[in-house]
């Protein structure tokens, strides 16, 4: 399916095109009727079984600018409609501007009415208009809807525009701006809009942007027609089951759970007008939403728009600026999570930092300016990853992965250097490397560097303790070796450096045993206990274990404790042990 909206000023056929187009009404309210004024979008559609093309008829007078934008804002193509005997009017430029501002770039021109007028010199006019505009040197028709004059020439020149339109990406996430909502007896609420890209499935869960209630797809209907799936760009017409019927309305957006960031604040570059030149206070129209917002100039084309309500919006969405007096251009979003501009010279540093931001969303441009992001964050403002993740779904720029390489390299160097340092800790890392999450030390570290007990180290390394510590030990082995089963002293453990700290470290690294506060062993001191052990009659009580070893119960007690938990050996019901395995 291919959806087209209509454009043009009050009274110029607009809606009688459509009806000689398509053979439906557009005009849905009696009142429309009544008046021959279209006050509220219309759907109607060109009846193919392959490619159908649907039509948004908007209304042309300027007190429904407003609905106009709302049928405008998600449609990618236009019939613009100028009638032979007016021919160009205020509101056919004030719905240019519209298209201009969204940057709509595919459509066709109807001069319509020609059986009152020849259609020439209204097209010159109108083509003189266009042509500087997005939509650049169309094609036109002359047609009357009356008469039945250029219809066919008419319905070829739609059939090519849409054979010219982009493709739609059916894998990417739903948002659909909401242009109808309502409720019918017997299936509740139903909401409609323009499907421009993704696909909703019957059964899929749709999120509410507004309040992050969740509704469910209970049917789906494009183009009168039950579907169990749709693939944008379509015009779709969805039964909902959710917490509030009527908690949707026109300007709200369903979306893929998770996958667009709901913002207020946004940067973006102004189109066909300049920041300083806008009120303070204007209205901002994307897809079907309207709100308010704050205008602050930054540069002589940048701004920062806070809006009244936060939108599901991405970098490289279009938006038209309005106020009281009529559209007054347009803005592209640069940035949907922008900094505070709090301290002094912010705006100006802010200034030329917009400068620098490309207009269509580049996903190495935005990783780059944020360094480190995460796969599915990227993604929710708009931008594709331009790198695959560095570990789990982090991304880091290029850049900053030799960087942040070469800085880890060197800090590992720095503490081999001194004997008396301990091997850098892993966390210790992350915090030094400010990095958001402790997985991405191991991929940026470079050989022969590894991580053994959460350390850095080179691979030569023998373990993971600093030299000095590392020769205490040593010389503590020397100072056990065949003696028995001895538990060195607090005194003789000092003598040799080997404190708290510089204990724990051996712990960590497997050079030591701590059994207990003050009770420090070899691990071939508790291999040698085991084959002692294992020389007694068994089952044995700790009485008899501390007797064989020689030693005190403050010492034999955590002992037969860890050897349990090592499972060589096994504690009986009567308190007893037996040793299982040397």
């Amino acid at each position: 399916m291919h959806v087209i909206a209509t454009a043009g000023h009050v009274d110029h056929g607009k809606s009688a095109l459509l009806r000689a187009l398509t053979g439906m009404e557009p005009d849905r309210w009696e009142e429309e009727r009544r008046r021959g004024l279209t006050i509220d979008l219309g759907f109607v559609w060109t009846d193919a079984e392959r490619d159908p093309i649907a039509f948004v008829d908007v209304p042309g007078h300027e007190r429904f600018v407003g609905n106009m934008l709302a049928g405008v804002g998600p449609v990618p193509a236009v019939l613009f409609v100028v009638a032979a005997d007016e021919g160009w009017m205020p509101q056919s430029a004030e719905h240019l501007m519209a298209l201009n501002a969204l940057g709509v770039s595919h459509g066709v021109l109807a001069v319509t009415k020609t059986d009152l007028m020849e259609p020439d010199l209204a097209a010159e006019e109108a083509m003189e208009q266009i042509r500087g505009t997005s939509l650049g040197a169309i094609p036109w028709v002359g047609v009357s809807a009356r008469a039945g004059h250029g219809l066919p020439d008419l319905r070829r020149a739609l059939d090519a525009l849409a054979a010219r339109l982009p493709p739609s990406h059916a894998s990417a996430p739903v948002r659909l701006w909401v242009d109808r909502s309502f409720t019918i007896r017997g299936a509740g609420l139903v909401v409609t809009g323009t499907l421009a890209a993704g696909t909703i499935r019957v059964g899929d869960a749709l999120e509410l942007a507004r309040t992050e209630g969740r509704f469910v797809v209970r049917e789906i209907q494009t183009l009168n027609r039950r579907a169990d799936e749709v693939v944008g760009v379509a015009r779709v017409a969805l039964n909902l089951r959710g917490p509030g019927r009527v908690e949707i309305q026109r300007g709200d957006a369903l979306m893929t759970p998770g996958t667009y960031r709901c913002t207020a604040v946004v940067d973006v570059r102004t189109t066909l007008c300049a920041p300083a030149d806008l009120p303070r206070e204007m209205l901002v129209h994307v897809g079907a939403a309207t709100v308010s917002c704050g205008v602050r100039p930054i540069g002589g084309d940048t701004a920062r728009l806070t809006l009244a309500e936060a939108l599901p919006l991405r970098v490289g969405d279009r938006v038209v600026l309005r106020h009281d007096r009529g559209i007054t251009g347009g803005a592209v979003l640069l940035d949907v999570d922008p900094a505070a501009l709090n301290r002094r010279g912010a705006t100006r540093r802010r200034a030329g930092e917009l400068e620098a931001y490309p207009d269509r969303p580049d996903g190495m441009s935005e990783l780059r300016r944020r360094g480190i992001v995460r796969e599915g964050r990227l993604r929710a403002v708009g931008v594709e990853p331009p790198v695959p993740p560095l570990a789990a779904d982090w991304l880091v720029a290029p850049e900053l992965q030799h960087e942040l390489r070469e800085r880890l390299a060197s800090m590992v160097a720095r503490r081999a250097g001194d004997p008396s340092a301990s091997p850098l800790r892993v966390e210790d890392a992350r915090k030094a490397l400010e990095l958001p999450d402790v997985r991405l030390v191991p991929p940026l570290l470079t050989p022969p560097l590894v991580i053994r007990n959460g350390t850095i180290v080179p691979a030569e390394a023998p373990d993971t303790l600093a030299p000095v510590v590392r020769d205490a030990v040593s010389a503590l082995e020397r100072r056990l070796a065949g003696r028995g089963f001895i538990v060195p002293t607090d005194d003789e453990l000092a003598e040799l450096g080997l404190h708290s700290a510089e204990i724990a470290a051996a712990v960590r690294a497997g050079r030591l045993i701590r059994l207990a506060p003050g009770v420090v062993l070899l691990p071939e001191t508790v291999g040698r206990a085991v084959n002692v052990l294992a020389e007694l009659s068994q089952p044995f009580t700790a009485g008899e274990a501390r007797e064989a070893l020689g030693t005190t119960r403050k010492v034999v007690v955590p002992l037969l404790e860890y050897l349990a938990l090592q499972g060589r050996t096994r504690r009986g019901a009567e308190g007893q042990h037996a040793v299982t395995g040397r």
